[in-house]
């Protein structure tokens, strides 16, 4: 889009003529807008900018008229405006509630909203290929079918790749077609708009639950005006299905839909749905795709030439020229709180975007969160209840194993009961699932010479060992070193012991007890790419896997039709600590693993192995009380004032002395006269969980606040006069998520 195009849709005022002073925001860390001069031809509000900044030249945006407050002689002019689409001023006010909510600078908080490369480049060129006025000399099947695809897509153009697969041909077979004419190789911008979704296309048959879900969200969407609904549904429920005829409703209004999904590895089989459901492949935004393609995805997103675009978290800050619809798939996930840089939650910040858009917003779960049941039931969000799995399917029997019954040597971790469950699924030629949520073959590595635990370098954690690998990895850093042969800290030889199970363990002991099973594990850290992780998820799902073991890296969104067992090696893990939400995460984990049973027309059965199994969290989930669990644990939070009925916020200093981190900590601790003017407390210092992380020391603090407390503006307060060395780090997390 050129400056006049976009000039011709902006108002005057927002209009600044060469030589005026604008305020340029940067994504450097400078905590102030900039003073430049409009360049030739002038710049508009929200224009993404060239400006120089010291010897360098840096992106900018335009953020409104210039301060004036610096010498007018040294003030240097804009280099040029780039040919991107504008930023829009609901994207501006975005990104300065995300900036003042989480007290991130806006310099970040611009860094997150142009993370694509290459934007002060020129636009790339690539050959692309449409219906030209040749006429073949002779007409095959294979050409007739290039032919029909350019006929049925009228003027648009298609990359080589593109055309061949969807006439299902050759390169060859469209090169001969272009030295005939028949074809037109043009020259194009690299950064292509994304290939037309059509919401008209014939949809899956849906329930009567489901049609009557889907038409309440599209009424939203119809009427133009914000809301948020919680669609809860159980495992194999259809919540997919319900959610995509509303992304369609979306599409047909002419705006922008996004689903966020919390793993790149259930993005293949949800790209398969879309393209069934839509004709074409959706724009994608993860890490797994390339940086030329999150390039094109940004400027398309912009321009509005992409209708569905299904991404990660970060997703949410693309530059939507018409946002309608945001769905939040696995609402509940713990991946969509962001844990360094700018601390924000993405369910959170969903809704906010959506409010500023006029747009809908779907948060789906079969095991919401409790901020989000909570809302539901106080009516500041709709709520949408899918209660049966789609078609025969049934929901999975759960039991537990009692493991204080059960005869189990010392190194083993599956009991025979679950073994007997496993023979008896492959005697049926049935898949079972083994979850163990812990990577790596065992989580402790000690010395039997000496009782040292094998740690990481430059962490206080334990190294876990990776057996398949043959390395020890610090699971806080990523530091990894070779299994050594003798012990670090005595040097005996042949003493080292691995302590616990993780999955490769696990894996060890089903090789053993099921020498002829096809057996696969799926553990984040396997895999070396995000292709490789589809495929095998892809290889299970056609059945050509009798055992999976897994970690919750299996619990989300998965369906394998084959699948009647999952069983749970250590139900317990989760309950161990005091973690805030170890009840509510337990509870979603085992029953979001649990719903990987029995999702086609052969009942499942999920089996819980557990030292403790009259637990109350336990027994939740294998009655299926989700309501009970919810108002019970409500209650409990209520009473003590933790969110969602109060406010917390977590500090962490950290230094590479731990005095030093200490020192700043106390001096905060008892400067504390702000936080207890809004009726808040602050608990601390104290080391953090893991005190020392990457050859730094930690320190916390918690301040915990009424739920209407300006919390904000007390913890500005309460920092603002502190100066931190430059050896010394600070960050402050809004509603923090974890507590290590």
């Amino acid at each position: 889009m050129g400056a006049k195009g976009v000039c011709a849709n902006m108002n005057p005022p927002d209009f600044y003529e060469e030589g005026q002073l604008v305020g340029v925001l940067t994504a450097e860390p400078i905590d102030r807008v900039l003073d430049y001069k409009a360049p030739a031809g002038g710049c508009w509000m929200g224009a993404y900018v060239q400006v120089p900044l010291g010897p360098r030249q840096v992106l900018g945006v335009v953020w409104g008229p210039g301060r004036g407050d610096w010498d007018p002689a040294k003030i240097r002019s804009v280099v040029k405006v780039l040919d991107v689409a504008p930023m829009r001023a609901e994207m501006k006010a975005f990104l300065e509630k995300v900036g003042a909510y989480t007290l991130t600078p806006m310099s970040a908080m611009l860094r997150l909203a142009s993370r694509a490369p290459g934007l002060m480049n020129p636009p790339s060129m690539r050959k692309l290929y449409q219906l030209g006025p040749g006429v073949p000399d002779r007409m095959t099947d294979a050409r007739t079918r290039v032919l029909a695809v350019l006929e049925e897509y009228g003027g648009l153009c298609f990359t080589m790749k593109e055309l061949a697969e969807m006439a299902g041909t050759s390169s060859s077979v469209i090169k001969g077609l272009v030295k005939q004419s028949a074809v037109l190789e043009v020259d194009t911008p690299r950064d292509a708009p994304y290939l037309p979704l059509d919401p008209g296309r014939p949809s899956k048959a849906l329930t009567e639950a489901q049609a009557k879900a889907s038409g309440q969200i599209q009424d939203g969407i119809k009427a133009g005006r914000y809301g948020t609904t919680l669609l809860k549904g159980v495992t194999g429920s259809g919540k997919t299905e319900v959610y995509l005829e509303a992304v369609a409703e979306c599409l047909r209004k002419g705006r922008q839909a996004l689903v966020l999904l919390p793993e790149i590895a259930l993005t293949s089989e949800f790209l398969k749905r879309v393209k069934e459901r839509f004709g074409a492949d959706p724009a994608e935004w993860h890490s797994g795709v390339t940086m030329t393609e999150r390039r094109r995805c940004w400027r398309m997103v912009g321009q509005g030439a992409a209708q569905l675009i299904v991404g990660a978290r970060s997703a949410l800050y693309l530059p939507y020229r018409d946002l309608g619809l945001i769905v939040v798939d696995e609402e509940h996930d713990n991946s969509y709180k962001q844990e360094d840089g700018a601390l924000y939650h993405a369910r959170d910040m969903a809704v906010l975007r959506a409010s500023l858009n006029d747009a809908q917003v779907v948060l789906a779960s079969a095991t919401p969160s409790l901020e989000s049941w909570v809302n539901a039931r106080n009516g500041k969000y709709s709520r949408i209840d899918l209660v049966d799995r789609f078609g025969d399917a049934v929901m999975p029997d759960m039991q537990a194993i009692d493991m204080r019954s059960e005869s189990l040597r010392g190194d083993k971790w599956i009991s025979p009961s679950l073994v007997g469950a496993v023979k008896a699924r492959l005697d049926k030629g049935e898949q079972s699932l083994l979850f163990l949520n812990r990577r790596g073959y065992a989580p402790v590595t000690i010395c039997r010479a000496c009782g040292e635990q094998v740690g990481c370098d430059h962490c206080d954690a334990r190294m876990v060992e990776h057996r398949f690998q043959k390395r020890l990895m610090c699971h806080q850093c990523g530091e990894t070193k070779p299994m050594p042969e003798a012990c670090p800290s005595c040097g005996v030889e042949g003493k080292l012991a691995a302590v616990g199970p993780g999955v490769e363990r696990v894996a060890e002991e089903v090789t053993g007890l099921f020498p002829d099973a096809r057996i696969a594990v799926l553990s984040s850290d396997l895999f070396g790419s995000a292709r490789a992780l589809k495929a095998k998820i892809a290889e299970i799902a056609e059945g050509e896997t009798d055992i999976i073991i897994g970690t919750q890296l299996v619990a989300k969104g998965h369906n394998f039709p084959r699948l009647t067992l999952v069983g749970v090696i250590d139900a317990d893990l989760g309950l161990q600590g005091s973690d805030l939400r170890a009840a509510e995460r337990t509870f979603q984990l085992m029953r979001q693993v649990a719903g990987r049973a029995g999702r086609a027309d052969v009942p499942g059965t999920a089996l819980l192995q557990s030292f403790q199994p009259d637990h109350p969290v336990i027994r939740a989930i294998l009655s299926g009380d989700e309501e009970g669990f919810w108002q019970a644990e409500a209650a409990e939070r209520e009473a003590t004032g933790m969110p969602p009925f109060g406010r917390l916020a977590g500090i962490v200093i950290s230094a590479p002395e731990a005095a030093a981190a200490f020192d700043l900590g106390t001096y905060l601790a008892r400067a504390d006269a702000p936080i207890r003017a809004i009726g808040g407390m602050v608990y601390g210092p104290a080391p953090a969980p893991i005190a020392r992380v990457r050859g730094r020391h930690r320190v916390r603090l918690l301040v915990k606040a009424p739920k209407t407390a300006p919390i904000q503006a007390a913890l500005t307060k309460w920092v603002k006069d502190v100066k931190l060395p430059n050896n010394l780090r600070l960050s402050i997390d809004i509603d923090p998520q974890s507590f290590y």
